[in-house]
């Protein structure tokens, strides 16, 4: 029951925002009785910090299969940009931001969602390092691979106004060759 109301929360949060997700909706949604969501989850912040930390895990869950997937040799570094520019313009990622933006102006939220947010953006770094084989000993990588995930989750955020796949594609396209030829300096 607890697993279908935060799926229901995810769901409600993508399609109708923070602002219209509402505890009821996700009763209903969940197919759960009102006293059942309120026995798990008393108030809607109670309802979205839980959902926020399933996004966490559903979110680093993601990230970790498809980089396990990774080609290797001369694509992978737009592979993993790939892997990247997916997950940034991918539902779970359009309920987190509609988190991140409630949370700017909601204290309660922004305790639980910033913690949460420094973790996945922790273990986003960690996989794209590993999957890049990058030296964040040497000078300016670790700012290339943190360049690099400010780049695609820019990209993502364009994504929530307009279907943006091909302009996306030329861009990570481009950065791909930009990263393999900094990266291979630094080998």
């Amino acid at each position: 029951m607890r697993a279908r109301l935060l799926e229901a929360t995810v769901e409600c949060l993508v399609e109708r925002g923070f602002a219209g997700t509402s505890t009821t909706l996700v009763s209903e949604r969940a197919g759960v009785s009102r006293g059942a969501q309120l026995h798990h989850f008393p108030t809607k912040n109670d309802l979205v910090v839980a959902a926020v930390e399933h996004l966490t895990v559903v979110r680093g869950a993601e990230l970790a299969a498809a980089a396990s997937r990774l080609p290797t040799g001369v694509r992978r570094t737009r592979a993993v940009l790939q892997v990247l520019g997916d997950h940034f313009a991918s539902p779970v990622f359009f309920a987190a931001l509609e988190l991140w933006v409630a949370a700017r102006t909601d204290e309660a939220l922004l305790a639980a969602v910033a913690p949460l947010e420094q973790r996945v953006g922790r273990e986003a770094h960690r996989l794209v390092v590993e999957a890049l084989g990058a030296d964040e000993s040497q000078p300016g990588v670790r700012e290339l691979v943190q360049a690099t995930l400010d780049l695609v989750r820019g990209l993502g955020l364009a994504t929530t106004i307009s279907d943006d796949a091909r302009r996306r594609g030329r861009i990570l396209d481009e950065w791909a060759a930009v990263l393999d030829a900094r990266l291979e300096e630094h080998r």
